[in-house]
This record gives structure tokens, C-alpha cells and sequence, in this order.
């Protein structure tokens, strides 16, 4: 019975809430095996992602400067990065045919994804540097988050936890086949 007791003064009062563990997401929380944000190097998260299989990688579409890939950490089902393959940190450093086939790459993946999802809108954008929330500020990448009305409930904005009703690797096959890749 004190063990039982111990128990519940460990969990706390009932509530009557349930909880949702996504303990998963302690290695995000931590920055484990993130590269500090001034560093390159093979320990680059992007870099790392080009050189594995597409599968692997989360990649659902190469081009000849750019790639897209699926967020590790996705905000919404669908959330891709459009992300140069060369490493650079700060957009004006791209060169005039990154810049072009980012824009491209960005455009594309707006289209397949209504194609697959069908959003009602999308936030684009890039945070240069770690101070403006750049998770890996070493390596420039573009976000494109599908969104929907009513995507932003009660889940991330009480429980800080976000409920997506797609494995990443099932959305990357059908972006990849929408996309005209490999699927």
C-alpha cells in the first residue's frame, strides 16, 4: 500500500486530465546531436540528410543546388524545408542559381502539397540566425508549413504537444510520388 501512496504523490492530484508522452522529443528539447550554430562540419543535420537514401534522409525531392526534405520536427503534417545542398548559413551568401532553384523548389513544394493535403494556406519562411530561432543556423533552409483552419487547438497552445495523423515516412512517399520522385 505505500508503494501505492508513494505513487500518487508522485503523480499528483487527479485533475482529470489525460496526458499525452512524447518523451521522442527530449532529444529535440536537449539539442542532442545538434552542432553548434557557427559550426560545419559532417555533424550538420542537413548535410548529414543529403548523403543518406532519400528514405533515410526524409527527402522528397534533388535538384541540382537544392533538395527538399520533410521536418524531423514537424509543425503540421507536411512540413517541409527547401535547403541548399551547399552549406552556407546566411541567404545573401547563396549564389544567383541557389537563390533561383530555391524559389523554384519553394513554389513546388506549395503545389504538391495542396496536390496531397490540400491547406488551406501556408507559412513560409527562414530564421537567420540563432537569436531570430534558427534551430540550425549553420545551414540556411526555407520552412513551408501547410496549414488549415482550426490547426492551432488547444494541444500546442495548453499541452505544448502536437498530435499529427501521419508517420513521417508515409508522408514522405506520398510527397515524394506527388512531387514526381520516387515515391
Amino acid at each position: 500500500m505505500a508503494e501505492a501512496e508513494d505513487a500518487a504523490d508522485f503523480a499528483g492530484d487527479p485533475d482529470g486530465l489525460g496526458r499525452l508522452w512524447t518523451p521522442h522529443r527530449m532529444i529535440y528539447i536537449r539539442g542532442e546531436g545538434k552542432p553548434p550554430h557557427d559550426e560545419a562540419g559532417r555533424d550538420c543535420p542537413f548535410c548529414v540528410a543529403a548523403a543518406r537514401s532519400d528514405e533515410d534522409g526524409l527527402i522528397v525531392a534533388r535538384g541540382r543546388f537544392v533538395y527538399a526534405v520533410l521536418n524531423l520536427y514537424p509543425y503540421n503534417s507536411g512540413h517541409l524545408m527547401t535547403v541548399p545542398f551547399r552549406h552556407v548559413a546566411d541567404y545573401p551568401d547563396l549564389t544567383a542559381d541557389e537563390v533561383a532553384e530555391l524559389g523554384s523548389f519553394t513554389q513546388r513544394a506549395m503545389q504538391v502539397l495542396r496536390a496531397v493535403y490540400a491547406p488551406h494556406g501556408f507559412n513560409l519562411g527562414m530564421n537567420q540566425g540563432n537569436v531570430a530561432g534558427a534551430g540550425i543556423a549553420g545551414h540556411l533552409h526555407q520552412h513551408v508549413v501547410p496549414r488549415w483552419g482550426g490547426d492551432t487547438n488547444f494541444m500546442p497552445v495548453v499541452a505544448r504537444t502536437r498530435v499529427l495523423p501521419q508517420l513521417l515516412a508515409d508522408a514522405r512517399t506520398a510527397i515524394a510520388a506527388a512531387w514526381g520522385g520516387d515515391g
